[in-house]
């Protein structure tokens, strides 16, 4: 096998294999239904697709769609993320409460169980960092809505936790922002 051919770009010589990543994916796609795929496949996963009623407004509603928008903001694939989501569920690990007593390794143990390998120990440290603050702050999630004069109020507050960025946020206010801030 030779070389791979090479494009010059100013001054500086690249093979043209490093330039796909610069190529949106749809531009890279051969044929129309490829790119359609490409673009339906990539559906956001809503609170009613995980069981979560946030119209009652009911504060274990609420902290299980915040438990659950901190798995999604993870550079994570989807399905990895939901199906972790329900693992925390079925071990009854859904308050800040039960996911405090839990502790570490239990929450690393759930983690690895739903196929979160790859950062369970960084996002078991995280949950119960910001668990302990939520409490501490705000008391609940409900507190942290009731607090929140405003959908930027609220913006400020969540990235103001350490481990909730722009993502979280985004994905968190989706769903709980047309309900909460009518």
């Amino acid at each position: 096998m030779g070389r791979p051919s090479c494009l010059r770009i100013g001054k500086i010589r690249r093979p043209e294999w490093t330039l796909n990543c610069l190529i949106p994916f749809a531009l890279r796609a051969k044929t129309r239904k490829e790119i359609r795929y490409r673009t339906m496949s990539k559906k956001s996963i809503r609170s009613q697709d995980l069981g979560i009623n946030l119209k009652s407004k009911h504060e274990e509603d609420l902290f299980r769609w915040f438990l659950a928008c901190l798995l999604f903001g993870k550079p994570i694939q989807q399905k990895v993320a939901q199906h972790t989501y329900f693992e925390f569920v079925r071990e009854g690990l859904v308050t800040p409460d039960a996911i405090l007593k839990a502790g570490w390794d239990k929450l690393v143990e759930v983690l690895d169980r739903g196929h979160y390998v790859r950062y369970d120990f960084s996002t078991a440290a995280k949950l119960l960092h910001i668990c302990r603050e939520l409490e501490d702050r705000y008391g609940s999630v409900t507190g942290l809505l009731e607090q929140s004069e405003n959908r930027k109020s609220l913006i400020r507050r969540l990235q103001q936790f350490d481990g909730i960025g722009p993502v979280t946020t985004r994905i968190f206010l989706r769903d709980v922002g047309p309900i909460w801030f009518q």
